[in-house]
């Protein structure tokens, strides 16, 4: 049973689709409290998407995850246009932060990738500390900031290493 945690076998992350969505859209609503809090910005996309918004997200990017026992504890999505792959909603059940998850289905992301993509942006709050702190330390470079409420955004950028 490969993509699941607790699982002796190695861990292979698991394809996610639109049947998918409820329990993706359950993970990330807990997983982005904690970062509501930290920017005091309770009007952030991931707690305000909808489940048809889910749906259609999956419908039309790639995405992935880790379940353990069955559970979903780690989710991923990326969209595809062109040469970028835009990594979005990394997110991690919030009993699991802070074990590797969120960086392990990260790293599977970018190998998983289809060998189009040469290069990997994806952003975050600026009082993210802690996922900015590992986007750097996997190689990604801040480009800019943007404007977001009460708070910035980051982006980051990494260029694809090796083939696909």
């Amino acid at each position: 049973m490969d993509g699941q945690l607790g699982h002796p076998g190695p861990v292979k992350p698991l394809r996610l689709g639109v049947a998918d969505a409820g329990e993706v859209l359950t993970l990330q609503r807990a997983a982005y409290v904690t970062e509501a809090r930290a920017h005091d910005d309770w009007d952030l996309p991931p707690l305000l998407e909808t489940l048809d918004e889910a749906r259609a997200a999956l419908e039309s990017c790639l995405s992935w995850g880790f379940r353990e026992h069955g559970r979903l504890v780690a989710s991923v999505r990326l969209t595809v246009s062109g040469a970028v792959g835009m990594v979005g909603r990394l997110v991690v059940a919030p009993d699991r932060q802070g074990q590797g998850l969120g960086r392990a289905l990260l790293l599977a992301a970018e190998g998983l990738a289809p060998p189009e993509v040469t290069v990997f942006r994806l952003f975050t709050g600026s009082k993210s500390v802690g996922p900015q702190a590992m986007y750097r330390k996997l190689g990604y470079r801040e480009t800019h900031r943007t404007p977001e409420n009460n708070h910035e955004l980051v982006h980051f950028e990494k260029a694809r290493v090796g083939g696909a």
